[in-house]
């Protein structure tokens, strides 16, 4: 075993007696031992985020600026004890945590430049005699105590999305993380107390889901923002319907290839994003819909290169694909498979379990009524389906019930802009995959993938409430 670690609360270190074993996805090794929180520690974390809610707010732009480069700068200097961590608890290759280190670098570094321009406007206010002489004035200012859920994916990066808009825009926040992946959380936190955010700023609250209804349910907690599953995520909203909330839920991202497309280009990034950590990413490419002039070369080039990817130790510098997150998820993939093998789609290569393994897989033949293409997946699993044209693609695209992101790949504008109007998802990638996000870009759904965006300028204005002064300037 790596490590204990205990709670983080309030920026302190707490030791209490529930454990949980967090285990290695690859070799099913315990990595960490990780204290939990009871109802008395949950308490405990509101009450502390409750106390410091003006002494968090009061924070000039300055110092919260500071305190989240100075979060960024640790980061980068502890990035390979950062990456292993992350490595250790949730199976990602050790290049890709790599990746995930630097991306959460640039989280804090934005959060640190939009601590400094949360602003607001002047509204002249004479459209009529009776207001001659008023001016209006807008400012933002915090919500409250945050709440942040997050899953086990992306278990650093995920959580410096709520974590550096919450400071950057003056907020405590509380972070219940995965129970997969609890360290990576837990050892963030410790690097933001280490830069300086007052006591009662962050705590990292690992606990049972009976624990953290608590802090949905408690009044003093002003904003949820949840990262995770559809049904989860409308559940706790559904208990919460007062609190400002942030949800970030699932898809099925769609990718659309035009007979202009550049193949070559297209089929080595839907590779890399239906493949990516092993498709547990909620805008990994799950469905692919190929124009029939193109489809045969693409599917041929896409199957070559895929076979090509090397699953095994993600500790190892040249491994593709790690493991499932558990065998649990695995074995769901492969029912899924099988449902679809029964009712007509095709195996074009992959299609087996070996432990937490599940090999890359590539169907064909799909309806849309099959769970690999209707439900999110969130495995290394895509189903490539032949189109007749573009107006058949957005309708396949769009015949889901979630909206997170879309793909589109084509040389031809007038189709682009098609896409970008009629698709419905909140962001359309036009000439790369739908799993491309950089972090300070605004990033959400629509229709069941949830409502709000993320991004941190953008995490901010969730984060904040829009105040109005109206001055009366000729008294």
């Amino acid at each position: 075993m790596e490590k204990r670690w205990k709670i983080l609360l309030g920026g302190r270190e707490v030791e209490t007696k529930d454990t949980l074993n967090v285990v290695n996805p690859y070799n099913n090794d315990v990595v960490f031992e990780v204290c939990r929180a009871g109802e008395e520690e949950a308490e405990r974390a509101i009450e502390a985020a409750h106390a410091a809610r003006e002494t968090i707010a009061g924070l000039p732009s300055y110092k919260k600026a500071e305190i989240l480069t100075g979060v960024a700068e640790a980061l980068l200097k502890r990035r390979e004890e950062v990456a292993r961590t992350i490595t250790l608890e949730s199976g990602k290759p050790l290049r890709d945590a790599r990746g995930e280190v630097d991306r959460s670098v640039l989280t804090f570094r934005v959060a640190s430049e939009e601590a400094s321009r949360i602003g607001g406007e002047v509204i002249p206010l004479d459209r009529n005699a009776f207001s001659e002489g008023r001016w209006g004035f807008t400012r933002r200012f915090p919500a409250g105590p945050v709440i942040g859920i997050t899953p086990f994916n992306f278990p650093l990066n995920l959580v410096s999305h709520k974590v550096a808009p919450a400071i950057a825009s003056g907020n405590p926040i509380i972070i219940k993380p995965a129970a997969q992946t609890p360290a990576t959380a837990l050892l963030l936190g410790e690097i933001v107390s280490g830069a300086g955010l007052p006591e009662g700023g962050i705590s990292v609250i690992p606990c049972e889901v009976n624990i953290a209804e608590k802090f949905i349910l408690d009044e003093r907690i002003k904003v949820l923002s949840f990262t995770g599953s559809a049904p989860v995520g409308w559940m706790l909203k559904s208990k919460a319907p007062q609190k400002k909330a942030l949800l970030e839920l699932g898809g099925n991202a769609g990718v659309l290839v035009d007979e202009s497309a550049d193949l070559e280009y297209a089929v080595k990034r839907c590779v890399t994003g239906a493949f990516s950590y092993a498709g547990q990413v909620c805008i990994s490419v799950q469905r692919i819909y190929i124009h029939e002039r193109v489809y045969d070369a693409f599917v041929e080039k896409f199957l070559s290169l895929v076979r090509t990817l090397k699953s095994g130790n993600p500790l190892e510098e040249d491994t593709d694909l790690g493991p499932m997150i558990d065998e649990k998820n695995a074995v769901r993939a492969d029912t899924w498979i099988g449902e679809a093998k029964e009712t007509g789609a095709k195996v074009l290569t992959g299609g087996r379990r070996e432990g937490n393994f599940y090999l890359p897989t590539v169907l064909a033949d799909t309806t849309p009524e099959m769970k690999v293409s209707c439900m999110e997946v969130f495995a290394p699993i895509v189903t490539v389906v032949r189109i007749r044209d573009f107006e058949e693609g957005l309708h396949a695209v769009n015949s889901t019930i979630y909206g997170l992101q879309a793909g589109v790949f084509t040389r031809d504008l007038k189709h682009a802009f098609s896409a970008f109007e009629r698709l419905e998802v909140g962001g359309v990638i036009v000439n790369d995959i739908p799993t491309y996000r950089v972090d300070h870009m605004p990033y959400g759904g629509v229709k069941q993938s949830g409502f709000g965006r993320e991004g941190v300028k953008y995490a901010i204005e969730e984060m904040t409430e829009l105040r109005l002064m109206v001055l009366n300037g000729k008294l």
